[in-house]
C-alpha cells in the first residue's frame, strides 16, 4: 500500500463531467489498496475572474480581502470532487487551508507555507477516508485566509505530500509529461521517463509552463518524488527524481525557451568601479530583476558597454528608472529590443562533458542565428537571440545535440 497525493488544476475540474473523470481517478487509486490524498485547484479562468472583480471594486484594495475573494474558487472544485466521491461510494470530505491548518507567513497574495497540522488527516486516511484540500491557500500568522501566488496550488501539494509523508506526489495537468522540448514547435521532440530535480528546476524557471518553479524547489528540499502527467490520458507519466536514480544521465535532457525577455545596452558606461551598483541598485529598488549581463571591453576612452536583460513587462519601468538617473550614470545612449528570445539547452550531464556550448554555438551559426548575449551554469546555456528565429534555433539544437524521437 502506498500513500499518494495527487493534485489536479484548474483545466482537470473546468465542470461537473470533468470532476467526476477525477473523481474515477481517484478511485483507481483507492481500488488498488493506496490512501489518497486530493489538492486541486479553482476552475480553469475563475481565479481569474475573481481577480478581475477585485480589481473592478477596488482598484488599491486591502490585500487581507483580496485573499478572501481569490481564494473562493478552490471550495467549489473540493466541494464537488467531494460530492462525486461520495457518489461513487467512497468515503471523502473537502478541507479548506484555515481548516487542517496549513500555516503560511503573513504576506498576503504570495504567502509561503511554514507549517502543515496532519493528524487529522493521517487519522481520516487510515480509515479509508479521502481529504480532499483546497490548493493555493493556507492560514496567515493573523489568522486570516492568504494565498500562495500563481501556481501555488502545485506548491500545496508537495508540501503536503512532505507533511503526510507521502511515497509520491502526482501533479495532473493537461500534457502527459515533461518533454525535451515544446511538442508544439519541435514535432520530434519526445516526453522523458525520468528527469532530474535540478533540470526540472531549470526548465520550470527558463519558461517551461508544466511545473511550478517553487513547488520543484520545495520538492527537491524535501525529498517528494513527482510524477508530472496528463488527466486525459492513461499513460505514464514523467517522474521528477533524485541525480541518483538516472543511471545514463543524457548531456542535454531538453531545451527550453522564454518569450518573456527584454535587452537593454547602455552605451558609453564609464568603466570604474561602482558603475554596475549604480545602474543595478536603482534597477533593485524598483524591484525590477535582471537576468543575464554581458560588460564589453574597455575603449581607450575608459567607457564601456553594459547588455543586459529583463522581463518584458518591466522593460519600460527598467528604461524610465534608467533614464531619470542618466546624469549620475553618465551614459551616452540607450537602446532596447523587445523582440528577443532566451534559449536555454539543460542536462546533468553537461558536468562531466566538455564542448557542450561550443557546439550550441556551432549549431545556430550552422543556420545563421546570431547570439546576442550568453550565460552558463552548471547545467544549462543560456543565449539571447532575435525572437524570429526561435522556432528554428529550437529545431536545429533539438536535432544537433541528438533529442529528435525516432
Amino acid at each position: 500500500m502506498a500513500r499518494i497525493v495527487q493534485k489536479f488544476g484548474g483545466t482537470s475540474v473546468a465542470d461537473p463531467e470533468r470532476i467526476r473523470a477525477v473523481a474515477l481517478r481517484v478511485k483507481r487509486e483507492i481500488d488498488a489498496g493506496n490512501e489518497v490524498a486530493v489538492v486541486l485547484s479553482a476552475m480553469s479562468g475563475s481565479t481569474n475572474e475573481l481577480i478581475r472583480l477585485t480589481e473592478q471594486t477596488a482598484p488599491m484594495h486591502d490585500a487581507r480581502e483580496y485573499d478572501a475573494v481569490v481564494s473562493c474558487g478552490e471550495q467549489i472544485t473540493i466541494g464537488l470532487l467531494a460530492m462525486a466521491l461520495q457518489s461513487l461510494g467512497i468515503s471523502a470530505r473537502s478541507w479548506l487551508g484555515w481548516q487542517i491548518p496549513i500555516h503560511t507567513d503573513a504576506v498576503h497574495g504570495k504567502a509561503r507555507i511554514e507549517r502543515i497540522e496532519t493528524a487529522e488527516l493521517n487519522k481520516r486516511m487510515k480509515i479509508g477516508e479521502v481529504p480532499v484540500v483546497a490548493g493555493f491557500q493556507g492560514l496567515g500568522l493573523d489568522n486570516r485566509v492568504t494565498t500562495l501566488g500563481r501556481g501555488g496550488s502545485d506548491t500545496s501539494a508537495v508540501a503536503l505530500a512532505a507533511a503526510l509523508k507521502a511515497d509520491r506526489c502526482d501533479i495532473y495537468t493537461d500534457v502527459d509529461g515533461v518533454f525535451t522540448a515544446d511538442p508544439r514547435i519541435v514535432t520530434k521532440a519526445h516526453k522523458l521517463d525520468k528527469i532530474t530535480y535540478e533540470e526540472m528546476l531549470e526548465m520550470a524557471s527558463l519558461g517551461a509552463k508544466v511545473l511550478q518553479t517553487r513547488s520543484v524547489q520545495l520538492a527537491m528540499t524535501e525529498g517528494v518524488r513527482l510524477q508530472v502527467l496528463s488527466s486525459y490520458s492513461e499513460e505514464p507519466g514523467t517522474l521528477v527524481v533524485n541525480e541518483d536514480e538516472i543511471m545514463e544521465k543524457s548531456i542535454v535532457s531538453g531545451i527550453a525557451y522564454s518569450r518573456d525577455e527584454a535587452k537593454i545596452t547602455l552605451v558609453g558606461v564609464m568603466d570604474q568601479p561602482g558603475v554596475a551598483a549604480g545602474i543595478f541598485g536603482p534597477l533593485a529598488d524598483g524591484n525590477i530583476n535582471v537576468d543575464m549581463i554581458v560588460q564589453n571591453i574597455s575603449s581607450k576612452d575608459n567607457t564601456t558597454d553594459m547588455t543586459f536583460t529583463v522581463a518584458s513587462d518591466d522593460l519600460a519601468g527598467a528604461v524610465k528608472i534608467l533614464e531619470n538617473n542618466k546624469s549620475a550614470l553618465r551614459y551616452s545612449d540607450l537602446i532596447s529590443d523587445g523582440d528577443v528570445v532566451k534559449i536555454s539547452i539543460i542536462g546533468v550531464g553537461m558536468r562531466s562533458n566538455a564542448g557542450i556550448a561550443q557546439h550550441m554555438f556551432h549549431a545556430l551559426a550552422e543556420h545563421g542565428i546570431n547570439i546576442q548575449v550568453i550565460s552558463t551554469s552548471e547545467i544549462k546555456v543560456s543565449v539571447l537571440i532575435a525572437e524570429d528565429y526561435t522556432e528554428l534555433a529550437l529545431r536545429a539544437l533539438h536535432t544537433a545535440y541528438g533529442l529528435d524521437a525516432d
